[in-house]
């Protein structure tokens, strides 16, 4: 049945129901595409999708659609948005709000609220929860419970001047469902204004830019608040030569296979002492943060200059010595208009023999963690297209794996839930991404603990019929707390899971699993699954315990 066509926005003073001005806010704001399970208390924002063209995915449980929500904005670059019914539903997402805002992803979660005039008291109706709008302001920058149907179109055009004009993180809108079905006139639809990228005080650049041209050891710190400015970021790095060394989010924006990029490797001694060691960093849109160098941060020697959008991050973790308050892209073009006009530094040589040795005393610093997964990481990087896109695990075949070692650039994208460090990101997040660029590859990547917290949107795979290799790295367990339980001398303790037959499982879903049993194996594996329809769950086998 062919969508029907949109009748046009009602006059301002046409009663119209919270369902449909919430759904027409959604729609002006070029929202496409949700994410969500229907339920009793949001089926008025259901009935007015179609009509307003916005297609819906329905994973199997809240939080994937949260977690392919989150995917979605990052690999598309547009807010994600995700609505659940009353209750559970909210709370089932709570987990993906949080990782979005550890992440500072655009997501926008919209759910039903008790009545209006609901009593304090709890009367038993159906999800009743003392407050949704407390809950989710633990985990969202905001979570705002409207109070009319004409404030619906003010809430949406809010939450997306949000997104554009502070660190982009998740909200939540939270319409009484009393309001859903009433109809109120709503009033003209308001959409948020356009608002342009502004660069850094031209003072706190030309500051920077001296700082840097006469440094004698600069390095470069990337993280993902400088993704929409690679270009300027290589440029720099290529003008100074000064080494690049990027979080987990900020992976790819340089080319990892380039001469002056460390990739992935703030959790290396190596990296941290060499990080120490600089007379001037310049960091872009990064925290520094201990999830990223798996330590607290190191004190550094000379000077640290920050590039980021949100002014608190001057001050926060390493302050700043000095401050770059402005969006990445204008204030590197800024910064690199502003090095031609200072005099020549002294010749600075040697960096990519710095970078060479770096890496060499990283690997060789880690091999025991990661050792037995550099032939498989190497097998997948030779059969997967630049741009594809990676999804991720807090699992150890990805940060002691995928991370430092499946080399990605600017063209391709990696997506790995930092900070918040949610388990069952992996593959709703692959969903996300896949719907979001169906002709880009997608591949999810997890460990056998992490995939069994969302194994069962394998279905939603199914039923979109989307092309999707997932590699599961299956070590019998989770594998990280094993190993830290016997680092502190402790008897292992409910971290050993029963084997699953995880490729019969993908089957039983209805779509495809096999075992790959060396990297020639995955391979061969890999290769088939990115031109077959449907999902393709490839188990690697690990020994239990390393």
């Amino acid at each position: 049945m062919p969508t029907p066509a949109p009748s046009g926005p009602p006059a301002p003073t046409t009663p119209i129901t919270g369902g449909e001005a919430l759904v027409r806010a959604l729609a002006a704001h070029g929202v496409t595409r949700i994410f969500g399970i229907p339920g009793t208390h949001n089926l008025e924002i259901y009935r007015h999708l179609a009509a307003h063209r916005i297609e819906h995915v329905n994973p199997r449980h809240e939080q994937g659609a949260g977690y392919a929500a989150d995917a979605y904005a990052r690999t598309s670059g547009r807010p994600g948005v995700a609505l659940t019914t009353t209750g559970p539903a909210l709370l089932n997402i709570a987990a993906a709000v949080g990782q979005a805002y550890s992440d500072s992803v655009p997501l926008l979660v919209v759910s039903p609220g008790m009545p209006l005039r609901h009593p304090r008291q709890s009367t038993g109706l159906l999800h009743e929860t003392r407050s949704q709008t407390e809950a989710l302001r633990g985990v969202a920058a905001v979570s705002h419970r409207v109070s009319s149907v004409g404030e619906i179109g003010v809430a949406v055009a809010r939450a997306f001047t949000l997104f554009r004009t502070r660190r982009p993180r998740p909200v939540h809108i939270e319409v009484p469902l009393d309001l859903l079905t009433e109809a109120e006139p709503a009033g003209a639809v308001r959409t948020a204004p356009p608002v342009p990228p502004v660069a850094a005080d031209p003072r706190a650049v030309a500051e920077a830019a001296g700082a840097l041209w006469a440094a004698d050891r600069p390095g470069i710190v990337l993280g993902g608040g400088a993704r929409g400015a690679a270009a300027q970021c290589l440029r720099l790095a290529e003008l100074l030569d000064a080494p690049v060394v990027t979080s987990a989010n900020g992976k790819g924006i340089v080319p990892e296979s380039h001469p002056l990029a460390l990739g992935v490797s703030l959790h290396s001694p190596a990296v941290r002492r060499w990080l120490a060691e600089r007379d001037v960093v310049l960091a872009v849109g990064t925290e520094l943060a201990e999830s990223d160098l798996w330590a607290p941060p190191p004190a550094l020697g000379g000077t640290l200059v920050r590039a980021d959008l949100d002014p608190a991050q001057m001050y926060a973790g390493l302050p700043a010595d000095i401050p770059l308050v402005g969006d990445a892209r204008p204030t590197l073009h800024a910064l690199l208009a502003a090095l031609p006009a200072l005099p020549a530094p002294p010749g600075r040589t040697g960096a990519h023999r710095t970078v060479t040795a770096l890496r060499a005393e990283r690997d060789a610093g880690t091999r025991e963690l990661d050792g037995h997964l550099l032939p498989y990481l190497a097998a997948m990087r030779s059969v997967l297209p630049a741009n594809t896109v990676l999804t991720s695990d807090s699992a150890q075949c990805c940060y002691n794996g995928a991370l430092p070692h499946l080399p990605v650039g600017p063209e391709g994208r990696y997506l790995h839930p930092t900070g918040f460090g949610t388990l069952g990101y992996a593959l709703p997040a692959a969903i996300g991404a896949k719907v979001a660029a169906p002709d880009r590859p997608v591949v999810a990547l997890s460990g056998d603990g992490g995939l069994q917290f969302s194994v069962q949107e394998l279905a939603t795979a199914v039923q979109l019929g989307l092309t999707l290799p997932v590699v599961v790295f299956d070590n019998g367990g989770y594998g990280e707390i094993r190993d830290e339980m016997a680092a502190r001398g402790d008897r292992p303790v409910a971290v050993d899971l029963p084997p699953v037959d995880l490729p019969a499982l993908a089957r039983a879903y209805g779509g495809h699993g096999v075992r790959a049993d060396s990297p020639e194996a995955l391979a061969e594996a890999l290769r088939h699954a990115l031109d077959t329809q449907g999902p393709t769950l490839i188990t690697v086998p690990e020994e239990p315990s390393r």
